[in-house]
């Protein structure tokens, strides 16, 4: 896939599949804007780069910080030609055991986050006339998942937010789409205990954990020409998790 003369703007991507999506877009020619709340992560993500990349330290909860990153964006790259709004957190418990300011923290960041940047992104696509904004959800914002309701929630709301601004950006030219990552192997995932671990890869058709390059592999395809032909739909990448 070439992306040569774009630029893609990826939040959360100072590691994990973020960082491994911004791989992607500069090995295929992209300007890349890395975009993280963790300044040192930043810099450093930005740094392994091929070619480089614009590193932006910004929190995406904040309408200022998000302003300002699309405003550095535009100052030194001239324009954005897509946006993929990965930046998010867990803070699992069981419902009945989870803190007001830990299911808060979820929704502002995964979700409320996404929609600030979208709304910011989009501003300048239908100027452009032209875009490609990819939403990072989770199967269990289709399934749900025990000690996940805030995740579950944010992933879900994502979707719902992916299908109703593919339905508003659609006539100018921009596409909106999701992907739903199922069991990938992240510093995250790698943190839970072997038994849980093994539950979930008992119920993986594929036989494996995802990696974060499975990820990356789905987001190209959607912000590609390609898939110039899909907006307002969720891309599952589970292995058969979800079967």
């Amino acid at each position: 896939m070439d992306f040569s003369n774009q630029v893609a703007v990826i939040t959360g991507s100072a590691r994990g599949i973020g960082l491994a999506i911004a791989r992607r877009f500069a090995v295929a020619g992209a300007k890349v804007v890395i975009c993280d709340i963790d300044e040192t992560g930043v810099a450093e993500a930005a740094a392994q780069l091929s070619g480089g990349a614009l590193g932006i330290k910004a929190d995406v909860t904040s309408v200022d910080e998000v302003t300002a990153l699309f405003d550095q964006t535009m100052k030194e790259l001239g324009r954005v030609d897509v946006v993929v709004n990965n930046a998010g957190i867990t803070r699992d418990t069981l419902m009945l055991r989870m803190k007001e300011e830990d299911w808060d923290m979820v929704l502002d960041i995964n979700l409320k986050g996404s929609f600030l940047v979208t709304k910011a992104a989009s501003r300048i696509m239908m100027k452009q006339r032209s875009g490609r904004i990819v939403n990072i959800s989770s199967v269990v914002g289709l399934t749900g998942n025990a000690g996940q309701a805030n995740y579950s929630a944010s992933k879900a709301g994502l979707i719902g937010l992916t299908k109703s601004s593919a339905k508003e950006l659609a006539a100018r030219g921009i596409t909106v789409n999701a992907v739903a990552p199922g069991f990938i192997e992240t510093e995250m995932t790698r943190a839970m205990p072997d038994a849980a671990k093994e539950e979930f890869l008992k119920q993986v058709l594929i036989n494996r954990p995802g990696t974060p390059d499975d990820i990356a592999s789905a987001v190209m395809f959607l912000a590609s020409d390609m898939a110039s032909y899909i907006t307002g739909q969720v891309l599952i990448v589970d292995g058969g998790l979800t079967v």
